[in-house]
């Protein structure tokens, strides 16, 4: 997966890299200005932006629209310390999918990466500490959800679940249903993220 983490704090940006790198499933550039990752994107195609908003030549929605634009196929999100929600609300209409706080743990992010890659829309849960919070009344995952979990959380769609566990992608929507009642879950995303925080995948 060619992600472009497009921020001017470099040694952030490298530290993201470097650990992304570790893994062969992903390939990293870095990019510090607005200009810097329109010229980025008009010679590769990237699966993920990450765009700080804060970085220079970045003027609002109105420089989302041209990354976006410029990103084709690929999927851009906002990488930012914190968002307004509105302004979030107002990227996402434009085509934004979702928001990765800078304060995002490496595992968290690797899953939030492969989710948005395949069209998803992240935004982590308001409270993060509340999704490590174990309700002991809530049923176990069984061992079929688990299994579904763990192909979400490889960034697998509905339709590709599906065919892996030989089933349909209603049957597939209705376990994810289920798995994020019990794990009380605001979406699959999110139910990724509780998920490996409990070591559950």
């Amino acid at each position: 997966m060619k992600i472009l983490i497009a921020d001017d704090h470099a040694l952030l940006a490298q530290a993201i890299s470097e650990s992304l790198s570790r893994t062969s499933a992903f390939e990293v550039s870095i990019t510090f200005t607005l200009q810097g990752t329109l010229d980025e994107l008009s010679l590769a195609q990237y699966d993920v932006v990450m765009l700080d908003l804060r970085m220079p030549g970045m003027h609002g929605l109105a420089s989302i629209t041209e990354v976006i634009a410029k990103a084709g196929d690929g999927k851009v999100v906002l990488f930012a310390g914190q968002v307004d929600r509105q302004f979030l609300d107002d990227a996402i209409t434009l085509g934004v999918k979702g928001f990765i706080p800078k304060t995002l743990p490496l595992k968290s992010l690797e899953i939030a990466l492969r989710l948005i890659a395949t069209g998803q829309t992240f935004i982590p849960h308001a409270e993060p500490s509340a999704a490590v919070q174990v309700d002991d009344k809530r049923p176990p995952l069984s061992d079929r959800e688990i299994h579904v979990l763990r192909l979400a959380a490889d960034g697998e769609t509905n339709k590709e679940i599906a065919r892996e566990i030989a089933n349909t992608e209603t049957q597939v929507k209705m376990i994810m249903r289920n798995i994020c009642m019990k794990l009380a879950a605001r979406n699959r995303a999110h139910a990724c993220i509780i998920a490996r925080e409990r070591m559950l995948i």
